[in-house]
């Protein structure tokens, strides 16, 4: 008889798992509470975000363009249009999924699952009714979702966090983002790119907080362009409603800080601090499964917890809450539940932020090596000298490999400019073969491509790349 399998969560964790179970031969019960498959990525989050993220850049490069003698007029924006053209991209996406799983007999249940034991669930169905479920192993994959504070958590359609700015209720003339990382930029950037006066509030000193300072840096002076003002170091203490005749007609807030501004109003809020776990699972305290201090799941090397047919995968196993780190572990625990020798133990796990520009990492960045007490040399090469950024007009860009001197092994890759996302798998495989700068350096790159400043910050670690002049110290 087949394994049985239930994986609660149908996001890229969960719908990973399994497909690739079903793949081998499992028999699969995948339980998600919207219609197909996708879950938060590809419903409210990822996907939508990005769809509107590339309208932000469609509409920014038409009017850098006046710089190279093209002249557009003025863009108008029907925000139902562009909500319907964000609706298609994800129903196009989601209806694919849930297409794949009927192919590969996935047997899917759109409801709320609670554990009864460690082989059993109760699925409450979207459509009404109930449906027991029981199996081998119960493979937990519910994501998470955004941070509140309690503090300033008020009841009010004009704050917003980062699943119903997705809807674009409209575009308001002010907007204040409420965090300074990945979420609350690409967000803000959206806003403003439609028209938006957006303001950004972080608590810590600087944009993107554990992300490469040299990376942020090349990001900061575009984003004080973009931006109507960044507040770092800065705090909000307070918000409330301000009511007109018709109802809600803004957001006061108050700030505290080294740079903290006098009270302001806006015509929206939106709160973008962080995720947090989805582990008030119902049922799991019937368990032996454990949930750490900071609302994760504990999982070994496999992703099983302490109940040995339970597994956990993706943001609710761990940071970085990655989509793509959840595929990767989906993909160990179904191997481990079929008694493949797998673990989890990635070298390098990419990170990307879809500002513009783009920021792109992996592996250890110089903070990290200097926590963990490490040698290591950088290799910086500046998008100024690359013919193809300069042939479309972003020199705002930086490429830089973090290499072991001893050995020439490339620890870790930063980028940041037009595209870093696109490029920063190069690295990932780099730091995963344990490849050499000279490695990189031998690898034959197409010219004129972006992907040369790989190369180039590879040879500029020896000394001598083609298009920048900077002898190497002996």
């Amino acid at each position: 008889m087949a394994t049985r399998i239930a994986v609660v969560g149908s996001g890229p964790g969960g719908y990973t798992a399994a497909f690739y179970a079903a793949d081998l031969g499992m028999d699969v019960t995948l339980i998600g509470e919207e219609p197909n498959p996708g879950g938060v990525c590809l419903y409210k989050g990822c996907i939508p975000s990005k769809a509107l993220l590339h309208v932000a850049k469609v509409i920014d490069e038409a009017q850098h363009a006046s710089h190279w003698g093209v002249s557009f007029s003025a863009p108008t924006v029907d925000v139902d249009k562009l909500r319907a053209y964000k609706d298609r991209v994800v129903e196009k996406l989601t209806g694919g999924t849930g297409q794949v799983a009927k192919l590969r007999k996935v047997h899917f249940l759109q409801g709320r699952a609670s554990i009864t034991s460690p082989t059993s669930l109760l699925v409450q169905k979207a459509a009404g009714g109930e449906e027991a479920v029981t199996v081998d192993y119960i493979v937990l994959a519910t994501g998470s979702h955004p941070t509140r504070i309690p503090s300033l958590s008020i009841d009010s359609p004009r704050v917003l966090d980062s699943t119903s700015a997705l809807e674009l209720p409209e575009i308001p003339k002010t907007m204040l983002v409420i965090g300074g990382g990945y979420i609350g930029l690409e967000l803000g950037s959206v806003y403003a790119a439609l028209g938006t006066k957006v303001s950004v509030v972080e608590m810590t000193p600087g944009l993107l907080p554990g992300a490469d300072r040299d990376l942020v840096r090349v990001l900061n002076q575009r984003a004080e362009k973009v931006f109507e003002k960044i507040y770092l170091s800065t705090r909000v203490t307070g918000m409330s409603e301000v009511k007109g005749k018709k109802g809600a007609t803004g957001v006061s807030v108050s700030f505290e800080g080294e740079g903290a501004p006098a009270q302001q109003t806006f015509d929206y809020v939106l709160v973008a601090i962080g995720r947090r776990p989805n582990a008030s699972i119902d049922g799991l305290s019937s368990t032996r499964v454990k949930v750490d201090a900071k609302g994760f799941i504990e999982t070994d090397g496999q992703r099983r917890t302490h109940e040995p047919t339970v597994f956990a995968i993706g943001d609710v196993a761990g940071e970085p809450m990655l989509a793509h780190k959840a595929s990767h572990e989906g993909r160990v625990a179904i191997e481990a539940i079929a008694g493949h020798k797998a673990v989890f133990e990635p070298a390098a796990i990419p990170a990307v932020v879809f500002t513009d520009p783009e920021i792109a990492w992996a592996g250890i960045t110089e903070a990290d090596a200097e926590r963990q007490g490490l040698t290591v040399e950088v290799a910086r090469f500046p998008w100024g000298a690359s013919g193809r950024a300069i042939a479309i007009d972003r020199v705002d860009g930086m490429t830089k490999l973090i290499i072991d001197p001893k050995t020439e092994r490339i620890l870790g890759v930063g980028i940041v400019g037009s595209g870093a996302g696109e490029l920063i798998s190069e690295g990932v495989l780099a730091i995963e073969m344990g490849a050499t700068a000279s490695d990189v350096k031998l690898t034959i790159h197409p010219h004129p491509t972006l992907g040369e400043t790989v190369m180039e910050a590879a040879e500029q670690f020896f000394g001598h790349a083609t298009h920048v002049y900077k002898p190497k110290k002996r």
